[in-house]
């Protein structure tokens, strides 16, 4: 990935005095906000696994990702790399969002110095999309504390006001949605590149399906944990239709029959970037011999079993046996597999995802078989396991234990999925205890910074 200079033009020009040239760096730059702190060895995907029983962190620099992070607790929000982190990378990159949809505003409509408004409305289109993306990834790790949506002003301003979780993901909705009318009016290009990890949304026509996949990511969010029901699940399937996902067309795909097809058509989707390259940013994830990210004893033994008697695949293919020592107790004997170099991309978001968020709105509007055919077809063509017979008819708990199953397993270590999902069922106690006095935490504190610009005490409630 090439790496413009981000640090001109200046905040001040972008602000007084927009152009083309400094709105499409400063967009550009958006997707380098995006991955930061995402893939670091105590980032948002090694943190949430730890919470969501995926992963161990065996950092021998610090005992807190085992004493914090798991025994005793509590999570503290004083710590920028444990209780208190995964907050201000994002709303950084919210602000920079905030800072190229002022300048778009501003700016004329002439090019060479301006952008058309066909390019403007493309531009913003973008920018809201990804900055929905960051305020995501905020609300999943501070889920009932709600967290501060009105921040698009002066950095002098007051700190503003957190409002709850709720109107979190009503704000990200109304982001998504604006976004997508903008997207329709943005003709048939970008006016800036994007990454490799985009290649599949390059328009602002098939960059429209990415805002519809993360739309029903966040609808199925809403329809579990704030009890919206059917209304979400109606808007969930919505978006689905209008997603990179094909239900009809990709399940056609059959391992058995054509592997390498099917294994890409569950892989299609965005993903963060990541290099070795001056300026880039590496996968702090790579770790082949375990020096942090160690998979925790649960995924093995909750891995169901293919007919001839080996374990999942997928399983067999993102974990790995290795000989760890343990750490105050805790022990592992598995390491990841899944970013095989420090230059491996992470998904943001891919079609095996949608094809289980296919599934369970299905079933959440009533398609019971529906969403048995679903998952049965991720178990056969992804963990090359039997169908599981009567599910079409199963009780619902049965149904919504194969399917968060089904989700540990393909989308393991990819972005804290096994916390998400059992705290929007009500199941964070069914996640495996672990060491005696192990916590399960359903939330991060918010970072001490954000109480005391409130004048509230460590651990604050705002």
């Amino acid at each position: 990935m090439n790496i413009p200079d981000f640090n001109n033009p200046s905040i001040g020009d972008l602000q007084n005095n927009p152009t083309r040239a400094g709105v499409v760096t400063a967009t550009q730059g958006l997707f380098v906000g995006a991955r930061v702190n995402i893939a670091t060895f105590n980032g948002y995907i090694s943190e949430l696994g730890v919470f969501g029983r995926e992963s161990y962190n065996f950092n021998s620099g610090d005992t807190r990702f085992i004493n914090e992070l798991l025994q005793p607790g509590p999570l503290d929000g004083s710590g920028p790399r444990f209780g208190g982190n995964l907050w201000a990378e994002r709303y950084a990159n919210i602000r920079n969002a905030g800072i190229v949809l002022n300048a778009l505003a501003k700016l004329g409509t002439t090019p060479p110095v301006g952008m058309t408004s066909t390019e403007q409305a493309a531009t913003r289109g973008f920018v809201k999309t990804m900055e929905a993306l960051d305020f995501l990834l905020v609300i999943d790790t501070r889920d009932s504390l709600g967290a501060p949506v009105d921040v698009n002003h002066d950095i002098t301003s007051g700190p503003a006001p957190f409002v709850k979780r709720d109107s979190v993901y009503a704000f990200i909705v109304g982001l998504l949605d604006s976004a997508v009318a903008d997207l329709a009016v943005g003709g048939s290009s970008f006016p800036f590149g994007l990454p490799p990890g985009f290649s599949g949304f390059t328009t602002p026509t098939t960059f429209t399906k990415f805002n519809r996949a993360l739309k029903a990511r966040v609808e199925a969010y809403r329809a579990t944990l704030l009890a919206c029901r059917a209304p979400c699940w109606t808007r969930a399937k919505s978006a689905l239709d209008s997603s990179f996902s094909s239900v009809g067309a990709d399940t056609m795909f059959k391992d058995a029959v054509d592997s390498l097809g099917t294994a890409a058509m569950l892989a299609r989707g965005a993903y963060y970037d990541f290099g070795t390259g001056s300026g880039d940013v590496t996968n702090g994830l790579n770790d082949p011999t375990g020096v942090s990210q160690v998979g925790h004893p649960s995924l093995r033994t909750q891995a169901d079993t293919q007919a001839t008697g080996q374990r999942d695949r997928r399983f067999l293919n993102k974990v790995r046996t290795a000989t760890l020592s343990p750490v105050l107790g805790h022990t592992s004997d598995m390491v990841f597999n899944i970013y095989r170099s420090n230059a491996a991309s992470v998904p943001i978001i891919r079609n095996e995802e949608l094809i289980l968020l296919r599934a369970e709105t299905e079933f959440g509007l009533g398609n019971q078989a529906g969403a048995a055919a679903l998952i049965n077809y991720i178990r056969v063509n992804s963990g090359r396991l039997v169908l599981r017979a009567g599910l079409n008819v199963a009780p619902a708990d049965t149904v919504i234990s194969q399917l968060l199953q089904q989700r540990v397993y393909s989308l393991l270590f990819e972005g804290g999925h096994r916390w998400i999902d059992a705290r929007r069922y009500g199941r964070l106690l069914t996640l495996p205890a672990g060491v005696a006095g192990d916590q399960i935490y359903g939330a991060m504190p918010v970072p001490i910074d954000e109480c005391t610009a409130r004048g509230l005490a460590n651990n604050c409630r705002p």
